[in-house]
């Protein structure tokens, strides 16, 4: 039988693929990868530039390719079968990794290019790739001695199947929590919409009542609008002792596991600890950089915070005579008062903002930017039917991109949000291969009797992986190494943030926020507040993320010797940041999938380094009209077609004229 994965495709053929190919289909590609290497290595002429790094930068296509399909859908749309061949392939491709940046032979030809080449001669985009081919031997263990090399094989395999497993247990956990609630008295203030939808679950498991879970479309508007106290606690404890409860899925030791293998591979290469090695290739450059800049935002927004978190306790004791707000008051109190001081609900707003409104907003606000054209398209193969395909052309018919989007919950797909491809975008011999892009979200679905109908929240988010996706979509670089969102990980996140800046804009709402039953625009008065409401708790939102960041470099910094136990550690680290009582049962780390199973350890600041870049770059529009093509042609040319073709300092000053300064967002948040 043939297997599907090793023949020639464009888009990925999904319905062909039968879960016994994956396995075969990775041992092929990691052999014909590895002759592809071998070749390069064999070469008697002398090493350069073309018949090393070029060759090198195209070798292994196809095993990128059937690993695209397979890690994408084990994140979307996973099973247990999938879950099994993940643990199987990981520690495979570990290990082939190690085969290409720990062979001697291959690192001669590498090191003789490098130093031998005339850089003049060389472009932009050559030069980088000459760089970072010669740095990623270096910096995964070229210069090490053979028992160093075994040992950073051996540390990099363990760390390959301890973040699938983190991953695994944090989806076994969501999946495992329902609460049950069979008196409606007990959902007083829950809106309608999402009553239907936990009734709808109900139903479909057979049951009685109303089903909620910790899937955020769920867990979200229950501990937003329920008045019933003891309930809204019952499912945030839930919700944070994910990985944290004495059973078969308690991540504890493979956090402090993973943390001591990092810093192991850090020290075994030369780094004093995992984020010094990380932030060598972050446009942050150090440790120190990271905290000056965190902690610089926290005594700015810090104040603020505390201001906050007095008038809401206030509030809370105004209200309910609550004494002591908890964890599990925030949200609940925050939309309390939101309501008040604004007139402003997110059920007010909800109407206006279907979701196939919404996803045609952000197409028109592409089109207007970038003058893309999306057109939905049935011939494709897709891996689930919530799935939507778009062929991507641009103003002259050209095909830019192939797109997919996947936005509802379910069984088989973890939590958040993100961007993703299935292929990458490269050009050789005169032919520009275009990529396939995908963003996976969990919103709000359509009930029996409305359409998906998003919180303004939702709405932000869809505009976040689109901005993610349009850096993918638009990019336009020779080597597939270095396109897209191949960049520093904290430049990755300004095309995402910048595109949220669209959706605060009339107008931007004029394009897409009409109502689903009646068609009429939204309110002016609505646009005005979400204007008005924009900073509605700043301070406290921007200390939340800066503790998440401060929690994510204590672990990849401290002296691990010292660290106790999980729990005390997180502690110490939110000690500067915390407002809200602690609660016993719960822990962060557990289930902070960014870092211990995501691509963000020693990086999860980059979300406020990015907000300064993407505060800085939207001023420049704002200052010009926010649709204007001129500049709109430069974010596009500099930024999001260049992808890691060159520094990102160069790239952002070539567009904007200048270094961005943190005075765009500290005025944008209300901080200054």
């Amino acid at each position: 039988m043939e297997n599907i994965l090793l023949t020639a495709f464009d888009t990925a053929p999904f319905s062909k693929i039968k879960t016994s190919d994956y396995e075969p289909a990775f041992n092929e590609a990691i052999s014909l990868a590895k002759k592809e290497i071998q070749t390069i290595i064999d070469n008697k002429e002398t090493p350069t530039f073309a018949n090393t790094i070029e060759e090198m930068a195209f070798s292994g296509m196809q095993l990128d390719r059937i690993s695209n399909i397979f890690f994408n859908l084990n994140s979307a749309e996973t099973s247990e079968e999938l879950q099994k061949i993940a643990q199987i392939v990981a520690p495979k491709l570990s290990a082939f990794g190690n085969d290409i940046s720990l062979n001697p032979e291959l690192f001669a030809r590498v090191k003789h290019v490098f130093e031998t080449t005339n850089f003049e001669s060389l472009t932009t985009e050559q030069k980088t790739l000459l760089e970072k081919t010669y740095k990623g031997f270096v910096r995964n263990g070229a210069l090490l001695n053979d028992e160093q090399k075994s040992k950073l094989r051996e540390i990099d395999a363990q760390l390959s199947l301890l973040s699938l497993k983190f991953n695994e247990n944090v989806l076994a956990e969501t999946n495992a929590y329902q609460l049950h609630i069979t008196n409606e008295n007990d959902l007083e203030g829950l809106p309608d919409g999402a009553k239907e939808a936990a009734k709808n679950l109900a139903e479909q498991q057979n049951q009685e009542g109303f089903i909620f879970t910790l899937d955020f479309p769920s867990y979200l508007p229950f501990v937003t609008y329920v008045k019933n106290r003891e309930l809204r606690k019952e499912i945030a404890i839930a919700n944070g002792k994910k990985g944290f409860q004495k059973n078969e899925f308690n991540n504890e030791q493979i956090v402090l596991d993973i943390v001591k293998l990092r810093n192991e591979r850090a020290q075994l290469l030369g780094y004093k600890n995992h984020a010094t090695f990380v932030l060598e290739e972050r446009m942050a450059q150090n440790p120190e950089k990271v905290f000056d800049f965190l902690n610089d935002l926290l005594s700015k927004a810090k104040p603020a915070a505390e201001k906050e978190f007095a008038e809401l306790t206030a509030y809370a004791k105004k209200l309910d005579a609550i004494d002591h707000l908890e964890k599990w008051d925030g949200s609940y109190y925050s939309e309390k008062l939101k309501q008040e001081r604004f007139n402003l609900d997110d059920e007010i707003l909800k109407p206006y903002f279907k979701l196939e409104n919404v996803l045609n907003g952000a197409f028109e606000v592409a089109h207007k930017l970038y003058g893309l054209t999306f057109t939905e398209i049935h011939s494709i193969d897709k891996y689930h039917n919530d799935v939507q395909t778009f062929e991507v052309t641009n103003e002259n018919g050209e095909l830019v991109a192939i797109f997919y989007t996947d936005f509802f919950p379910r069984k088989g797909k973890r939590n958040g949000a993100w961007m993703t491809s299935f292929k990458s975008q490269w050009i050789k011999n005169d032919t520009n291969e275009r990529p396939h892009i995908s963003i996976v979200c969990n919103f709000t679905p359509p009930t029996s009797s409305k359409p998906s109908l998003l919180t303004f929240n939702e709405v932000t988010t869809l505009f976040h992986e689109f901005g993610h996706a349009l850096h993918g979509m638009l990019a336009n670089t020779n080597y597939p190494t270095l396109s897209g969102t191949s960049v520093y990980w904290d430049f990755v996140e300004l095309p995402s943030q910048i595109m949220e800046n669209w959706v605060y804009e009339p107008e931007t709402l004029a394009l897409f926020a009409k109502h689903y039953e009646t068609d009429d625009t939204i309110p002016q008065e609505y646009i005005d507040k979400i204007k008005e409401s924009s900073n509605f708790l700043e301070g406290l939102a921007t200390i939340r993320q800066l503790s998440f960041g401060l929690l994510d470099m204590g672990w990849h910094t401290e002296d691990l010797d010292t660290i106790k136990d999980i729990k005390s550690f997180e502690n110490e680290k939110f000690a500067s940041t915390q407002l809200y009582p602690d609660v016993t049962e719960n822990a962060m780390s557990t289930a902070f999938s960014h870092i211990f199973a995501g691509g963000y350890s020693a990086g999860y600041y980059s979300y406020k380094w990015a907000e300064v870049l993407d505060a800085d770059a939207f001023d420049y529009f704002k200052q010009n009209g926010i649709f204007n093509k001129e500049i709109a042609t430069k974010f596009k040319d500099y930024i999001l077609s260049q992808g890691g073709t060159d520094h990102p300092m160069n790239l952002y000053k070539k567009f904007s004229g200048q270094e961005p300064s943190p005075e765009a967002l500290l005025k944008r948040a209300g901080l200054v």
